[in-house]
C-alpha cells in the first residue's frame, strides 16, 4: 500500500466532523483506509491547513459546463465538463440530457458510454451515468424544452440503455396506468424520477407505489403544494422519495432550503441543474437548440422561461450553509453521501474505510482548495 495522510483539517463524516485525527488513504487502490490518530514519520502528508477535509462533490443533474452541453453529444465537450466541475469539488456526475431529438439522445447516450470507463483514471470527474431529463414529459410543464421533441414513456428504451442511464425524468401522468414505470422499476436499476409533470397529488402517490423513487428538481416544473391540492411536492414530501433542490437562490428561496432539508433528512440531493452557460460570462447561449440568456445567476429563455441555471455545487453547500442551522455534515452529505445513495453508487459520496478516496479540501465558505479522486489529485487551487 501506498498510504497519503491528510492532517491538520476537520474531517467531514455523514453525521459528525472529527478534530484531531487524520485521513489516511491508499494511492495504489484508490480507496480510503480510515481515520488515524498519528501519522507515521516518513509517511506522504497532505496538510489541510485547518480547512474541512469533505468527501468528493456528486452532481446527479448537469447539463453542461464551460460553454459545453451533454446532448451536443461530443466526447472532448464532455471531457472539458468533467475537468472543469472538478474546480468545484466535484468528483463524480451524471451527464444529463433532456428533450432533444431521439436521434441526439441516442448520441449522447453513445458519447458518454464511450468515456465512462476513461473517466475513471483521467483528471476531471468520473462518469457515473446518464441523467435522462425527458424525452418523456409534460408539454404543459415543458419548462425550457421544446414540444416538438416529447414522447410518451417507452420502457423499452430504458431496458435498452440501462447500461448508462442511472436516472430518468418522466412525467407520471402522461405513462398511461403508469406501465412504463412498472415495466422499468420491474426490468432496471435506474431511477425512476417525476419531473416536468402536471400531475396531481394522487396520481404522484400512485406512481410511487409503482416504482418512482426520486423528484427531480422539486418546485420546479411541477404541480404546487397547497392547502387543498398538495401535488406532487406534497407527494415527494409524505413519501420516502429522494427529492433534488436546485439552491442557488433563484430557483428556490432560501427559506425553503431549511423546510425541505427537515421534511426529508437523508433524502435531499443538492444539484446544479448547470447549462452550458456555467462558469461563462452574461450572454446569450444555446440549451436544446434555443437561446438562453445570462444574467448573473439568471438564465432564461426569450420569453423569460427559467432555463436551468449556472450553479456551482460548492455554490450550493454554501448557499444552504448560509441560510440554515444544518450541520456541516448534513449539508455536505446533501451534495454527497445522498446523491451517491440514491443511485446506488456503491463507495462514493463518504469518507468512510473501503470507499473510493473522492476527496475535497475546503475551506469555511467551501472554496475548494484540492479536489481528489480515487486517491490522485485532480485540482489544487
Amino acid at each position: 500500500m501506498a498510504l497519503t495522510y491528510i492532517t491538520n483539517g476537520k474531517i467531514v463524516l455523514p453525521d459528525s466532523v472529527v478534530e484531531g485525527k487524520a485521513l489516511a488513504f491508499d494511492s495504489e487502490s484508490g480507496k480510503i483506509v480510515g481515520l488515524v490518530e498519528s501519522v507515521p514519520a516518513d509517511a506522504a502528508v497532505i496538510d489541510a491547513e485547518g480547512n474541512y477535509i469533505a468527501p468528493g462533490l456528486v452532481d446527479i443533474h448537469i447539463h453542461g459546463y464551460l460553454n459545453e452541453d451533454t446532448s451536443d453529444a461530443k466526447p472532448e465537450g464532455i471531457r472539458k465538463m468533467a475537468y472543469g466541475v472538478a474546480e468545484n469539488g466535484v468528483t463524480s456526475f451524471l451527464p444529463t440530457t433532456m428533450t432533444v431529438s431521439q436521434a441526439e439522445i441516442d448520441a449522447a447516450l453513445n458519447a458518454v458510454r464511450s468515456l465512462k470507463e476513461e473517466s475513471k483514471t483521467w483528471g476531471g470527474a468520473e462518469i457515473l451515468g446518464v441523467h435522462a431529463e425527458g424525452p418523456f414529459i409534460n408539454p404543459s410543464k415543458k419548462g425550457a424544452q421544446k414540444e416538438e421533441n416529447i414522447q410518451k414513456p417507452n420502457a423499452q428504451f430504458l431496458i435498452d440503455n440501462q447500461d448508462i442511464i442511472r436516472i430518468v425524468t418522466l412525467a407520471p401522468e402522461m405513462d398511461e396506468g403508469h406501465a412504463a414505470i412498472k415495466e422499468a422499476a420491474e426490468k432496471t436499476g435506474i431511477l425512476i424520477s417525476m419531473g416536468h409533470t402536471g400531475a396531481g397529488f394522487e396520481e404522484a402517490v400512485s406512481a410511487v407505489k409503482d416504482g418512482v423513487g426520486h423528484a427531480t428538481h422539486l418546485f420546479n416544473a411541477m404541480t404546487a403544494l397547497a392547502h387543498r391540492d398538495p401535488g406532487v411536492v406534497g407527494a415527494a414530501l409524505s413519501t420516502d422519495v429522494t427529492v433534488e433542490l436546485i439552491c442557488d437562490t433563484f430557483h428556490i428561496h432560501p427559506g425553503v432550503f431549511s423546510i425541505i432539508a427537515k421534511q426529508k433528512p437523508g433524502k435531499l440531493c443538492l444539484i446544479t441543474d448547470c447549462t452550458r452557460a456555467g462558469g461563462m460570462p452574461d450572454g446569450e447561449y444555446d440549451l436544446g437548440g434555443q437561446p438562453i440568456f445570462l444574467k448573473g445567476i439568471e438564465c432564461r429563455l426569450a420569453d423569460g422561461t427559467i432555463a436551468g441555471s449556472v450553479l456551482k455545487l460548492n455554490v450550493a453547500v454554501r448557499n444552504v450553509l448560509a441560510n440554515t442551522d444544518l450541520s456541516v455534515p448534513e449539508v455536505v452529505a446533501a451534495a454527497s453521501y445522498n446523491p451517491a445513495r440514491a443511485i446506488k453508487a456503491e463507495g462514493k459520496g463518504a469518507l468512510l474505510a473501503g470507499y473510493d478516496a473522492d476527496i475535497i479540501i475546503a475551506d469555511e465558505v467551501f472554496n475548494i482548495k484540492r479536489t481528489i479522486k480515487r486517491g490522485n489529485t485532480i485540482y489544487e487551487a
